[in-house]
Protein backbone atom coordinates (compact mmCIF):
# COMPACT_ATOMS: atom_id res chain seq x y z
CA UNK A 1 0.00 0.00 0.00
CA UNK A 2 1.42 3.49 -1.08
CA UNK A 3 1.98 5.91 1.78
CA UNK A 4 0.75 9.90 1.02
CA UNK A 5 3.77 12.10 0.54
CA UNK A 6 3.18 14.28 3.18
CA UNK A 7 6.01 17.11 2.40
CA UNK A 8 4.19 17.42 -0.63
CA UNK A 9 0.39 16.15 0.33
CA UNK A 10 0.56 13.70 -2.71
CA UNK A 11 -0.62 10.32 -3.08
CA UNK A 12 -0.11 8.16 -6.02
CA UNK A 13 -1.24 4.59 -7.14
CA UNK A 14 2.00 4.07 -8.73
CA UNK A 15 2.80 2.25 -12.31
CA UNK A 16 0.32 4.75 -14.05
CA UNK A 17 1.44 7.19 -16.73
CA UNK A 18 0.20 10.34 -16.95
CA UNK A 19 -3.63 11.22 -16.66
CA UNK A 20 -6.08 11.48 -18.63
CA UNK A 21 -7.89 14.24 -16.30
CA UNK A 22 -7.99 15.94 -13.26
CA UNK A 23 -11.10 16.49 -11.01
CA UNK A 24 -10.96 19.24 -8.26
CA UNK A 25 -13.51 18.26 -5.07
CA UNK A 26 -14.37 21.45 -2.65
CA UNK A 27 -16.06 21.37 0.46
CA UNK A 28 -18.84 23.50 1.91
CA UNK A 29 -20.18 26.80 0.03
CA UNK A 30 -22.65 28.79 1.84
CA UNK A 31 -22.98 32.31 0.74
CA UNK A 32 -23.38 33.64 4.26
CA UNK A 33 -22.15 36.20 6.39
CA UNK A 34 -19.43 37.78 5.62
CA UNK A 35 -19.19 36.39 1.93
CA UNK A 36 -22.17 37.19 1.08
CA UNK A 37 -22.15 40.79 -0.51
CA UNK A 38 -18.47 39.69 -1.96
CA UNK A 39 -19.97 37.10 -3.89
CA UNK A 40 -22.74 39.32 -4.85
CA UNK A 41 -20.36 42.04 -6.00
CA UNK A 42 -17.59 40.22 -7.09
CA UNK A 43 -17.97 36.69 -7.62
CA UNK A 44 -14.01 35.91 -8.38
CA UNK A 45 -12.86 37.40 -5.03
CA UNK A 46 -14.27 35.63 -3.00
CA UNK A 47 -11.96 32.48 -4.38
CA UNK A 48 -8.07 34.73 -3.98
CA UNK A 49 -5.28 32.85 -5.72
CA UNK A 50 -7.11 29.20 -5.43
CA UNK A 51 -8.98 30.58 -8.68
CA UNK A 52 -5.92 29.66 -10.84
CA UNK A 53 -6.09 25.70 -9.03
CA UNK A 54 -9.71 25.03 -9.62
CA UNK A 55 -9.99 26.56 -13.33
CA UNK A 56 -6.98 24.41 -14.21
CA UNK A 57 -8.91 21.39 -14.04
CA UNK A 58 -11.66 19.21 -16.14
CA UNK A 59 -14.15 19.08 -13.54
CA UNK A 60 -15.53 20.55 -10.66
CA UNK A 61 -16.96 19.57 -7.69
CA UNK A 62 -18.77 21.68 -4.55
CA UNK A 63 -21.19 20.73 -1.75
CA UNK A 64 -23.82 23.41 -2.02
CA UNK A 65 -25.26 24.36 1.65
CA UNK A 66 -27.76 25.80 1.56
CA UNK A 67 -30.95 27.41 -0.97
CA UNK A 68 -30.44 30.05 -3.55
CA UNK A 69 -33.84 32.00 -3.22
CA UNK A 70 -35.59 35.18 -2.86
CA UNK A 71 -37.93 35.35 0.00
CA UNK A 72 -39.75 38.24 -1.57
CA UNK A 73 -40.78 36.49 -5.08
CA UNK A 74 -39.89 32.98 -4.78
CA UNK A 75 -41.59 32.28 -1.01
CA UNK A 76 -40.20 29.85 1.39
CA UNK A 77 -40.24 29.64 5.08
CA UNK A 78 -37.60 28.63 7.46
CA UNK A 79 -37.89 25.22 8.93
CA UNK A 80 -37.65 24.51 12.50
CA UNK A 81 -34.66 22.49 13.02
CA UNK A 82 -31.57 21.49 15.71
CA UNK A 83 -29.01 23.47 13.75
CA UNK A 84 -28.82 27.25 11.91
CA UNK A 85 -31.34 27.89 9.02
CA UNK A 86 -29.11 28.73 6.07
CA UNK A 87 -29.90 30.59 2.93
CA UNK A 88 -28.53 32.38 -0.07
CA UNK A 89 -29.73 35.02 -2.84
CA UNK A 90 -30.70 33.93 -6.49
CA UNK A 91 -27.40 35.98 -7.14
CA UNK A 92 -25.36 34.34 -5.05
CA UNK A 93 -25.22 31.21 -8.28
CA UNK A 94 -22.79 33.58 -9.97
CA UNK A 95 -20.39 32.80 -7.14
CA UNK A 96 -20.62 28.93 -8.84
CA UNK A 97 -20.76 29.79 -12.26
CA UNK A 98 -17.38 32.35 -12.45
CA UNK A 99 -15.37 29.20 -11.56
CA UNK A 100 -16.81 27.67 -12.97
CA UNK A 101 -18.28 24.60 -11.07
CA UNK A 102 -20.18 21.60 -13.24
CA UNK A 103 -21.66 19.75 -10.00
CA UNK A 104 -22.93 20.48 -7.20
CA UNK A 105 -23.47 17.84 -4.52
CA UNK A 106 -26.90 18.24 -2.19
CA UNK A 107 -26.96 15.39 0.32
CA UNK A 108 -26.30 17.93 3.17
CA UNK A 109 -28.47 18.69 6.23
CA UNK A 110 -29.19 22.40 5.09
CA UNK A 111 -30.16 22.24 1.48
CA UNK A 112 -33.92 21.86 2.63
CA UNK A 113 -33.68 24.93 5.26
CA UNK A 114 -36.78 26.89 4.11
CA UNK A 115 -38.60 23.76 2.63
CA UNK A 116 -39.25 21.98 -0.52
CA UNK A 117 -40.58 25.07 -2.77
CA UNK A 118 -36.87 26.03 -2.36
CA UNK A 119 -34.89 23.25 -2.75
CA UNK A 120 -36.80 23.12 -6.40
CA UNK A 121 -36.08 26.58 -7.39
CA UNK A 122 -32.61 26.19 -6.29
CA UNK A 123 -32.31 22.64 -7.95
CA UNK A 124 -33.97 24.63 -11.46
CA UNK A 125 -30.91 27.82 -11.02
CA UNK A 126 -28.81 25.01 -10.92
CA UNK A 127 -29.73 23.36 -14.07
CA UNK A 128 -30.40 26.75 -15.66
CA UNK A 129 -26.87 28.12 -15.15
CA UNK A 130 -25.41 24.50 -16.20
CA UNK A 131 -24.58 22.69 -12.72
CA UNK A 132 -25.59 19.66 -12.69
CA UNK A 133 -26.54 17.78 -9.32
CA UNK A 134 -27.04 14.91 -7.21
CA UNK A 135 -27.96 13.65 -3.76
CA UNK A 136 -30.99 15.30 -3.45
CA UNK A 137 -34.34 15.03 -4.72
CA UNK A 138 -38.69 14.90 -4.74
CA UNK A 139 -38.36 11.66 -3.93
CA UNK A 140 -36.10 8.93 -2.60
CA UNK A 141 -35.26 7.52 -6.04
CA UNK A 142 -34.52 10.85 -7.52
CA UNK A 143 -32.31 11.74 -4.30
CA UNK A 144 -30.31 8.57 -5.26
CA UNK A 145 -29.62 8.82 -8.89
CA UNK A 146 -26.11 9.08 -9.28
CA UNK A 147 -24.53 11.59 -11.87
CA UNK A 148 -22.88 9.97 -14.50
CA UNK A 149 -20.75 13.10 -16.20
CA UNK A 150 -17.72 12.76 -18.64
CA UNK A 151 -14.34 14.81 -18.13
CA UNK A 152 -11.71 14.88 -21.42
CA UNK A 153 -13.21 11.34 -22.24
CA UNK A 154 -12.95 9.88 -18.36
CA UNK A 155 -16.65 8.45 -17.59
CA UNK A 156 -17.19 9.47 -13.64
CA UNK A 157 -19.72 8.36 -11.36
CA UNK A 158 -20.84 10.89 -8.57
CA UNK A 159 -22.77 9.73 -5.34
CA UNK A 160 -23.56 11.94 -2.56
CA UNK A 161 -25.32 10.98 0.76
CA UNK A 162 -25.84 12.77 4.34
CA UNK A 163 -27.29 11.29 8.03
CA UNK A 164 -30.38 13.07 6.75
CA UNK A 165 -30.16 15.33 10.00
CA UNK A 166 -33.48 16.78 10.98
CA UNK A 167 -35.45 13.23 9.41
CA UNK A 168 -34.30 15.69 6.12
CA UNK A 169 -34.04 11.60 4.63
CA UNK A 170 -36.17 11.10 1.45
CA UNK A 171 -38.52 8.52 1.12
CA UNK A 172 -40.37 6.85 -1.96
CA UNK A 173 -43.00 9.51 -2.54
CA UNK A 174 -41.25 11.86 -0.37
CA UNK A 175 -38.35 14.51 -1.00
CA UNK A 176 -35.55 14.87 0.76
CA UNK A 177 -31.42 13.92 0.70
CA UNK A 178 -29.89 10.25 0.16
CA UNK A 179 -29.60 9.48 4.08
CA UNK A 180 -27.77 7.30 5.86
CA UNK A 181 -28.29 4.82 3.82
CA UNK A 182 -24.99 2.87 3.71
CA UNK A 183 -26.29 -0.63 2.21
CA UNK A 184 -28.08 1.68 -0.54
CA UNK A 185 -24.66 3.51 -1.28
CA UNK A 186 -22.88 0.08 -1.56
CA UNK A 187 -25.69 -1.06 -3.86
CA UNK A 188 -25.34 2.13 -6.20
CA UNK A 189 -22.05 1.47 -6.42
CA UNK A 190 -22.00 -1.68 -7.71
CA UNK A 191 -24.70 -0.97 -10.14
CA UNK A 192 -22.52 1.58 -11.83
CA UNK A 193 -18.95 0.25 -11.41
CA UNK A 194 -19.52 -1.23 -14.95
CA UNK A 195 -20.88 1.96 -16.68
CA UNK A 196 -17.81 4.33 -15.62
CA UNK A 197 -14.26 4.29 -15.64
CA UNK A 198 -14.09 6.28 -11.74
CA UNK A 199 -16.91 6.15 -8.54
CA UNK A 200 -16.46 9.25 -6.29
CA UNK A 201 -18.68 8.79 -2.90
CA UNK A 202 -18.97 12.33 -1.25
CA UNK A 203 -20.73 11.83 2.31
CA UNK A 204 -21.75 14.84 4.48
CA UNK A 205 -21.67 13.37 7.92
CA UNK A 206 -20.03 12.58 11.17
CA UNK A 207 -19.22 15.15 14.09
CA UNK A 208 -18.40 18.52 14.01
CA UNK A 209 -15.63 20.31 14.48
CA UNK A 210 -13.74 17.22 15.97
CA UNK A 211 -10.03 15.90 14.46
CA UNK A 212 -10.66 12.51 13.95
CA UNK A 213 -13.96 10.53 12.26
CA UNK A 214 -15.97 9.12 14.48
CA UNK A 215 -15.84 4.81 14.18
CA UNK A 216 -19.22 4.33 12.97
CA UNK A 217 -18.11 6.65 10.06
CA UNK A 218 -14.76 5.11 9.46
CA UNK A 219 -16.67 1.31 9.12
CA UNK A 220 -19.05 2.96 6.44
CA UNK A 221 -16.47 4.79 4.43
CA UNK A 222 -14.46 1.34 4.24
CA UNK A 223 -16.96 -0.48 3.11
CA UNK A 224 -17.91 1.75 0.72
CA UNK A 225 -14.39 1.29 -1.07
CA UNK A 226 -14.40 -2.15 -0.67
CA UNK A 227 -17.48 -2.37 -2.66
CA UNK A 228 -15.59 -0.67 -5.60
CA UNK A 229 -15.53 3.37 -5.27
CA UNK A 230 -12.26 5.30 -6.28
CA UNK A 231 -12.04 8.23 -3.70
CA UNK A 232 -14.67 8.55 -1.16
CA UNK A 233 -14.65 12.44 0.18
CA UNK A 234 -16.38 13.88 3.54
CA UNK A 235 -17.62 17.18 4.87
CA UNK A 236 -19.80 18.74 7.90
CA UNK A 237 -17.11 18.59 10.42
CA UNK A 238 -16.20 22.06 9.25
CA UNK A 239 -12.65 21.17 10.32
CA UNK A 240 -10.11 19.31 8.41
CA UNK A 241 -9.54 15.62 9.33
CA UNK A 242 -6.89 13.30 7.77
CA UNK A 243 -6.93 10.88 4.96
CA UNK A 244 -6.75 7.53 5.00
CA UNK A 245 -5.78 4.56 2.09
CA UNK A 246 -8.03 1.59 2.29
CA UNK A 247 -7.40 -1.11 0.10
CA UNK A 248 -5.33 1.16 -2.06
CA UNK A 249 -8.19 3.57 -2.07
CA UNK A 250 -7.90 7.28 -0.45
CA UNK A 251 -10.83 8.22 1.87
CA UNK A 252 -10.57 11.87 2.90
CA UNK A 253 -12.33 12.10 6.21
CA UNK A 254 -13.00 16.11 6.05
CA UNK A 255 -11.84 18.99 3.62
CA UNK A 256 -13.01 21.57 6.37
CA UNK A 257 -14.77 24.91 5.39
CA UNK A 258 -14.67 26.12 2.14
CA UNK A 259 -16.55 29.00 1.19
CA UNK A 260 -18.52 29.28 4.59
CA UNK A 261 -17.71 31.87 6.67
CA UNK A 262 -18.26 31.48 10.47
CA UNK A 263 -17.24 34.19 13.18
CA UNK A 264 -15.00 32.40 14.84
CA UNK A 265 -11.14 32.97 15.96
CA UNK A 266 -10.61 28.89 16.16
CA UNK A 267 -8.04 28.33 14.01
CA UNK A 268 -9.19 25.15 12.68
CA UNK A 269 -12.47 26.10 11.59
CA UNK A 270 -10.72 28.83 9.36
CA UNK A 271 -8.38 26.14 7.38
CA UNK A 272 -9.32 23.77 4.59
CA UNK A 273 -8.34 21.93 1.76
CA UNK A 274 -9.52 21.06 -1.72
CA UNK A 275 -8.32 17.42 -3.49
CA UNK A 276 -7.32 17.32 -6.82
CA UNK A 277 -7.88 13.71 -7.85
CA UNK A 278 -5.59 12.80 -11.28
CA UNK A 279 -7.60 9.71 -12.82
CA UNK A 280 -7.84 7.77 -15.79
CA UNK A 281 -9.92 4.51 -16.91
CA UNK A 282 -8.30 2.47 -14.37
CA UNK A 283 -9.82 4.97 -11.61
CA UNK A 284 -7.61 7.10 -9.23
CA UNK A 285 -4.29 7.74 -10.56
CA UNK A 286 -3.61 10.21 -7.46
CA UNK A 287 -4.49 13.00 -5.19
CA UNK A 288 -3.34 16.23 -3.92
CA UNK A 289 -4.16 17.67 -1.06
CA UNK A 290 -4.52 21.40 -1.63
CA UNK A 291 -4.61 23.35 1.57
CA UNK A 292 -5.90 27.13 2.44
CA UNK A 293 -7.06 29.77 4.80
CA UNK A 294 -10.08 31.44 5.43
CA UNK A 295 -10.17 34.97 5.53
CA UNK A 296 -12.67 37.78 6.12
CA UNK A 297 -13.05 38.57 2.63
CA UNK A 298 -11.62 35.61 0.71
CA UNK A 299 -9.95 32.19 0.37
CA UNK A 300 -6.00 31.64 0.52
CA UNK A 301 -3.72 29.58 -0.48
CA UNK A 302 -1.57 27.97 2.30
CA UNK A 303 2.26 29.05 1.34
CA UNK A 304 5.78 28.40 2.60
CA UNK A 305 5.73 27.65 6.42
CA UNK A 306 2.01 27.93 6.96
CA UNK A 307 1.29 24.77 4.11
CA UNK A 308 4.06 22.46 5.93
CA UNK A 309 2.54 23.38 8.98
CA UNK A 310 -0.78 21.96 8.01
CA UNK A 311 0.43 19.32 6.02
CA UNK A 312 2.36 18.06 8.92
CA UNK A 313 -1.03 18.57 11.11
CA UNK A 314 -2.46 16.44 8.44
CA UNK A 315 -0.30 13.63 8.90
CA UNK A 316 -0.29 13.26 12.18
CA UNK A 317 -4.58 13.66 11.50
CA UNK A 318 -4.08 10.56 9.68
CA UNK A 319 -1.77 8.22 11.69
CA UNK A 320 -4.31 7.06 13.96
CA UNK A 321 -6.35 6.02 10.95
CA UNK A 322 -4.69 3.18 9.82
CA UNK A 323 -6.09 0.67 12.59
CA UNK A 324 -9.61 0.23 14.31
CA UNK A 325 -8.16 0.38 18.03
CA UNK A 326 -6.10 3.51 17.37
CA UNK A 327 -9.51 5.16 15.51
CA UNK A 328 -11.16 4.23 18.59
CA UNK A 329 -8.94 5.76 20.97
CA UNK A 330 -9.21 8.81 19.26
CA UNK A 331 -12.89 8.70 19.70
CA UNK A 332 -12.37 8.25 23.55
CA UNK A 333 -10.81 11.68 23.43
CA UNK A 334 -13.25 13.45 22.16
CA UNK A 335 -15.51 11.41 24.70
CA UNK A 336 -13.47 12.85 27.68
CA UNK A 337 -13.41 16.07 25.99
CA UNK A 338 -16.61 16.43 26.23
CA UNK A 339 -17.63 14.26 29.18
CA UNK A 340 -20.17 14.95 31.72
CA UNK A 341 -20.11 18.75 32.00
CA UNK A 342 -20.51 18.94 28.01
CA UNK A 343 -23.74 17.07 28.89
CA UNK A 344 -25.19 19.09 30.82
CA UNK A 345 -24.54 21.80 29.37
CA UNK A 346 -26.37 20.49 26.28
CA UNK A 347 -29.51 19.43 27.98
CA UNK A 348 -29.59 22.56 29.63
CA UNK A 349 -29.14 24.01 25.98
CA UNK A 350 -31.89 22.29 24.58
CA UNK A 351 -34.26 22.96 27.71
CA UNK A 352 -33.78 27.00 27.55
CA UNK A 353 -34.46 26.16 24.01
CA UNK A 354 -38.04 24.76 24.95
CA UNK A 355 -38.80 27.67 27.18
CA UNK A 356 -37.80 30.18 24.83
CA UNK A 357 -39.18 28.57 21.29
CA UNK A 358 -40.35 25.05 22.08
CA UNK A 359 -40.43 24.05 18.13
CA UNK A 360 -36.29 24.46 18.60
CA UNK A 361 -35.93 22.85 21.34
CA UNK A 362 -38.19 19.79 20.43
CA UNK A 363 -35.99 19.64 16.90
CA UNK A 364 -32.92 19.57 19.28
CA UNK A 365 -34.27 16.68 21.34
CA UNK A 366 -35.58 14.95 18.27
CA UNK A 367 -32.15 15.31 16.76
CA UNK A 368 -30.30 13.89 19.69
CA UNK A 369 -32.66 10.77 19.17
CA UNK A 370 -32.62 10.46 15.42
CA UNK A 371 -29.29 11.10 14.03
CA UNK A 372 -26.48 8.56 13.82
CA UNK A 373 -23.83 11.01 14.94
CA UNK A 374 -25.45 11.92 18.10
CA UNK A 375 -26.35 8.33 18.80
CA UNK A 376 -23.62 7.19 18.83
CA UNK A 377 -21.70 10.38 20.75
CA UNK A 378 -24.48 10.07 23.71
CA UNK A 379 -24.05 5.93 23.88
CA UNK A 380 -21.03 6.05 24.04
CA UNK A 381 -20.08 8.80 26.48
CA UNK A 382 -22.91 6.81 28.69
CA UNK A 383 -21.24 3.85 28.61
CA UNK A 384 -18.13 4.83 29.68
CA UNK A 385 -19.61 6.46 32.39
CA UNK A 386 -20.94 3.55 33.54
CA UNK A 387 -18.05 1.88 32.95
CA UNK A 388 -15.87 4.09 34.52
CA UNK A 389 -13.85 4.61 31.83
CA UNK A 390 -14.18 7.70 30.34
CA UNK A 391 -11.37 8.89 31.73
CA UNK A 392 -8.57 6.39 30.57
CA UNK A 393 -8.98 8.05 27.28
CA UNK A 394 -5.39 8.42 25.91
CA UNK A 395 -3.56 11.46 26.55
CA UNK A 396 -2.73 12.13 22.81
CA UNK A 397 -6.23 11.79 21.83
CA UNK A 398 -7.43 13.93 24.59
CA UNK A 399 -4.57 16.91 23.90
CA UNK A 400 -5.70 16.54 19.97
CA UNK A 401 -9.51 17.64 20.85
CA UNK A 402 -8.59 20.04 23.36
CA UNK A 403 -6.28 21.27 20.62
CA UNK A 404 -8.68 21.91 17.63
CA UNK A 405 -11.59 23.18 20.39
CA UNK A 406 -9.42 26.40 22.00
CA UNK A 407 -6.61 26.86 19.16
CA UNK A 408 -7.00 30.70 18.39
CA UNK A 409 -5.83 32.31 15.23
CA UNK A 410 -3.74 34.75 16.95
CA UNK A 411 -1.67 31.95 17.87
CA UNK A 412 -0.39 31.47 14.50
CA UNK A 413 -0.26 28.30 12.23
CA UNK A 414 3.68 27.81 12.51
CA UNK A 415 4.65 26.29 15.96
Amino acid sequence: MRKIDWEKGVWSRGGAGDPAAEVVICGDWAPIRDFSDTILENPEAIYGDLLPVLRDSHLRLVNLECPLIDEGVDGGTPVHKSGAVLKGVPGHINGLTAVPFEVATLGNNHVFDYGTDAFVRTRDLLRQNGIQSTGAGLSLAEAEKPLLVTANGIQIGIISFSEGEDLTAAAPGKPGVLGWEVGRVIDLVKEIRSDVHVIIVICHGGVEYIPFPPPYLTVAMQRIVEAGADLVIGHHPHVPQGVQIHNGVPICYSLGNFVFFQPTDLQYRKIGYMVKASVDEDGVVAIQIIPYEIGHDRLMLLKEEKLQWVLKKLDTLSAPLENTESIADAWHGFLKHYGVSGFKDEIANIMDQFENERPKGAAMFRNRLTTLQHYHHLTDLMTRIMDGTLDEAPVWAVAFVDEYFNRKIIDGLPE
